[in-house]
Order: C-alpha cells, then structure tokens, then sequence
C-alpha cells in the first residue's frame, strides 16, 4: 500500500514536470502495486471466513452425532 502511495506521487511529480509517459508508467505501477495489495487482503479474509464456516459445519456435525446417540 506505500509503494502504490509512493509510486502516485512520484507519478505527479512527472505530471508536473510535463513527462507524461513516466507519468503514465509509474501511475500503472501504482495502480498495479494497489491492486496485489486489495488481492492479499481479500485472501486473508476469504480464507478466514472459509476457517470459521468449517468450524460451524464441523459444530453442527458434533452436535448432530451426539443427538443421534442421545435417541438410542
């Protein structure tokens, strides 16, 4: 996430300078660098999310045997 932010001021920097195709490039970089940075987190999150519903169905499965005994 600071190299997207780096990368965006640099990237204005050039932009005031009147270079746009480093400007262009460096602002796709920061776009870039954005991007993975969103991908990871939402990673985290599925995966974190995916954990706790294992968890949930592995509950439910527990819950379900011991009643299953409970009725013998």
């Amino acid at each position: 996430m600071i190299l997207a932010g780096v990368c965006i001021l640099v990237a204005a920097f050039f932009l005031l300078r009147r270079n746009l195709d480093a400007a262009f490039v460096i602002a796709a970089l920061g776009l870039v660098a954005w991007f993975l940075n969103y991908r990871a987190q939402m990673r985290e999150i599925i995966a974190a999310a995916d954990l706790e519903e294992s968890r949930k169905t592995e509950a439910e499965e527990s819950c379900e045997e011991l009643d299953d005994e409970s009725d013998k």
